[in-house]
């Protein structure tokens, strides 16, 4: 395991330091889809580290690569898509090229993943208890009786009521809601170190998001895990997210601490997507929401330099030979960005 204070590096050798030891270091990361125009990069060259017990948050449009970052954590790359480059360490052991049966040990058992879409993640032909039970006996060592017993216990931990008749109840029985309770009690059933949160209120009403949001975060804090929580809303990031890293066309183009990052942006994407969102402080008066122009490119046509100066209203001729590497703006802070870090005197 990395030496905890000495956790990892930037894409351009920034050193990050941490008081707590390193869970999962992704390193240069590249995932490649062949298409008709050539290849597609979901993820280009992307670079984090998550320590124990902390939440970082990953934002950034439909698109971005996200969701595809998380898959590749845990060798979920679809077909025909693959990992050309980068390294991905848990617990300081190499992921990338694993085989498919260490992965399997991993996840659910090590690394849990709560999917954005419930309904398709729960297999619709086994009861929510069964799916449960399956988990458990398949990553510990307790028999079925202890696992139906234990799985009961879950789906009352995140809130599902009459907890015993539901794990009787297939996924299709279930609210929107419910499900994603469900889908989070299978993720937490092993009790892993890491929850992958893939745009988990997806879907759901306000009120009902916020409450998936608070059990993700007393269930972190109570079983002590980290998390990475994937969303494209910055305020919903913003409440539960130690630091947040900030994506845009496969690249993370600004990561910093959420208080910092809300106080202090420097990539003009970030500020773009901040523009955009309604104040998160009670009583506070802003302007009027001003959404980013254009939309996001498409991964096989993406423009030289920065993918995002097409729609950034700073952008410069010199934009087209940047190179998407992340350079310190700030203790702790680092964008893509090297016209923002001039104009700040860095």
């Amino acid at each position: 395991m990395t030496d905890s204070t000495t956790v990892g590096v930037g894409a351009s050798g920034a050193r990050r330091e941490s008081v707590r030891a390193a869970l999962l270091e992704v390193e240069g990361l590249r995932v490649a889809f062949p298409t008709a125009a050539g290849v597609a990069f979901a993820v280009a060259g992307v670079t984090f580290v998550v320590h124990a017990g902390e939440c970082l948050g990953i934002v950034g449009e439909s698109g971005s690569g996200k969701s595809m970052t998380c898959r590749s954590i845990l060798g979920l790359v679809p077909s025909p898509g693959a990992i050309v480059a980068g390294s991905i360490r848990w617990r300081g052991q190499e992921l990338v090229g694993a085989g498919e049966r260490r992965l399997r040990r991993i996840r659910g058992g090590e690394i849990g993943m709560v999917f954005q879409d419930p309904a398709s993640a729960l297999n619709p032909v086994y009861t929510i208890g069964a799916q449960l039970v399956e988990t458990i006996v398949s990553h510990t060592e307790h028999g079925r009786a202890r696992a139906r017993a234990q799985a009961v216990e879950l789906l009352g931990r995140v809130g599902i009521p009459s907890p015993r008749t539901r794990s009787h109840a297939y996924p299709h029985q279930l609210s929107g809601g419910m499900r994603q309770r469900a889908m989070i009690a299978l993720a937490i059933a092993c009790g892993p170190a890491l929850i992958l949160a893939d745009e988990p209120t997806t879907n759901l009403d306000v009120t009902i998001q916020d409450q998936i949001l608070h059990l993700l975060e007393d269930l972190r804090q109570e079983q002590e895990m980290a998390m990475i929580l994937v969303s494209h809303d910055l305020g919903v990031v913003s409440h539960a997210a130690d630091r947040v890293a900030v994506m845009y066309a496969g690249h993370i183009v600004e990561e910093a601490p959420t208080r910092d990052l809300f106080d202090h942006t420097h990539h003009p994407y970030t500020t773009g997507l901040m523009g955009a969102l309604p104040s998160i402080r009670p009583g506070t008066v802003r302007d009027p929401l001003v959404p980013i122009d254009g939309q996001p490119p498409e991964l096989d046509e993406l423009p030289a330099g920065c993918p995002f100066q097409p729609r950034c209203a700073h952008r410069r001729d010199a934009c087209a030979t940047v190179d998407m590497v992340l350079e310190p703006a700030g203790k702790d802070h680092l964008t893509a960005c090297p016209f923002v870090r001039a104009a700040d005197g860095r």
